[in-house]
């Protein structure tokens, strides 16, 4: 098992994976980057992080065409459900790249 990420550098790929997504904000507030610190300070991987990211964006994308619009994501702290249904539940290793994939179809 190799060691963690770096802080800096763990916030910074978890915040880049955060504003990246469809609906998300163009830059991360501070509560979002003191979230993604505590995300590595609890031990998170930066896999689970990820996975969880792309499976609620996609939840959210694939939707009934006539289902309401939702509004859009506000916090990182939307994802923190997921993050605790992967770590309770952890997702097979190919499902990350099925996920990436699955979002590039979508958007």
């Amino acid at each position: 098992m190799s060691d963690p990420p770096e802080p800096a550098s763990y916030v910074a790929t978890v915040i880049t994976l955060y504003v990246e997504l469809p609906d998300t904000p163009l830059r991360a507030s501070v509560s979002d980057q003191w979230l993604a610190r505590r995300f590595r300070d609890d031990g998170v991987p930066l896999h689970v992080v990820e996975t969880a990211l792309l499976l609620g964006s996609l939840r959210r994308l694939i939707r009934p065409a006539d289902a309401p619009r939702l509004s859009p994501i506000r916090s990182l702290a939307y994802f923190r459900p997921v993050i605790d249904e992967l770590r309770a539940h952890p997702a097979p290793e190919s499902y990350l790249d099925y996920l990436r994939l699955k979002l590039r179809q979508a958007a």
